[in-house]
């Protein structure tokens, strides 16, 4: 038994698994991604749009599928993947089941920064912006919440919502000052927007490479979830193991951002929902979230996109939308 189902069983809380989640979670995946393919402002009968999928076709179909509708798919479950790890490991990490990817203001950051580049209107200069302001407020972060050399959680809790308070209210006054055609391009971000996505790649080995890195330290993580002290008398390494945790969650939040704008509910959302299916090592944990968080971006997108074409909705509406019901579930369900 790993040490948080020991702890579970020990309040009382048997983890008791259904055993058809991680399948179902996994398969969810190709599904959400296949319908993200197929589905679409323009419509594709199905055997044209499967002749298609595999090279054949007329051009256009190919164009459509591969060039418009897979680059923003794979985004779309980079995207929820990388949120709902960063939000996986945060939980643990910060020992708050309410921990998400913007509790450390790090997504507060990136939006001053790609907004500053959109008011500015230079090509190019938004991505660039949002990436300094990420990596800004993560300087802050670490300067103001580490005691020492070890990691304090508390300081880094009260640090984030102080400086995703503060970059809240420098996006308000931006958004005062801006231009009128210019703010609804601004408040498509700031709910969350794939539509100029781009390439992918960078967010997808973003995500490969911490969740093999957080997957390798998954049972100090378990043991870091009883507590430090605890972790420590258990032999982990606590002030390294934070540190690459903190890491590995900063990275994933800022990559999200930066590909996606702000997204919500998923890095909350996510983790407790696969708990909830009694899988609550994180050598189960991690995968099995970033798999169900890519997939939920992905059919959220879908819908964005989808539902009143022409029309694109904010995807970060979509998932607020599926993500209240499940939080105000799991509020009650975990009373």
């Amino acid at each position: 038994m790993d040490a948080t189902a020991a702890t579970a069983a020990r309040r009382g809380r048997p983890a008791a698994r259904l055993p058809l989640a991680p399948i179902l979670i996994v398969a969810a995946a190709p599904v959400s991604l296949g319908v993200a393919l197929a589905v679409g402002s323009v419509s594709i009968p199905l055997h044209e749009w499967w002749t298609a999928l595999w090279g054949g076709g007329t051009p256009i179909d190919r164009e459509i599928i591969w060039h418009l509708r897979a680059p923003r798919a794979f985004a779309a479950f980079s995207v929820g993947g990388l949120l709902a790890l960063a939000g996986a490991v945060l939980q643990v990490l910060l020992r708050n089941p309410l921990a998400d990817p913007y509790l450390l203001g790090i997504s507060g950051g990136a939006s001053v920064g790609a907004l500053l580049g959109m008011l500015s209107a230079v090509p190019l200069s938004g991505g660039a912006l949002a990436l300094t302001g990420a990596l800004f407020s993560t300087g802050l972060l670490s300067l103001i919440g580490r005691r020492g050399i070890a990691f304090d959680p508390y300081r880094i809790i009260l640090a984030g919502v102080a400086l995703a308070a503060g970059a809240g209210a420098i996006v308000g006054l931006i958004l005062a000052l801006a231009p009128a055609e210019r703010i609804h391009g601004m408040l498509f971000w700031l709910m969350g927007d794939l539509a100029d996505s781009g390439n992918p790649l960078t967010a997808a080995l973003v995500l490969v490479g911490t969740t093999a890195v957080c997957t390798a330290f998954a049972a100090d993580l378990d043991a870091l979830g009883l507590g430090a002290q605890k972790a420590a008398t258990l032999g982990v390494a606590v002030v390294r193991t934070q540190w690459i945790a903190l890491a590995c969650a900063v990275a994933a939040t800022a990559a999200a951002v930066l590909l996606a704008g702000s997204l919500g509910f998923v890095g909350l959302v996510v983790p407790h929902l696969v708990r909830l299916a009694g899988y609550r090592s994180h050598r189960a944990l991690i995968p099995l979230a970033v798999f169900a968080g890519g997939a939920l971006v992905t059919a959220a997108d879908t819908a964005a996109r989808s539902l009143a074409a022409p029309i694109e909705l904010p995807v970060g509406s979509m998932l607020a939308l599926i993500g209240v019901p499940a939080l105000v579930w799991l509020i009650v369900r975990l009373r």
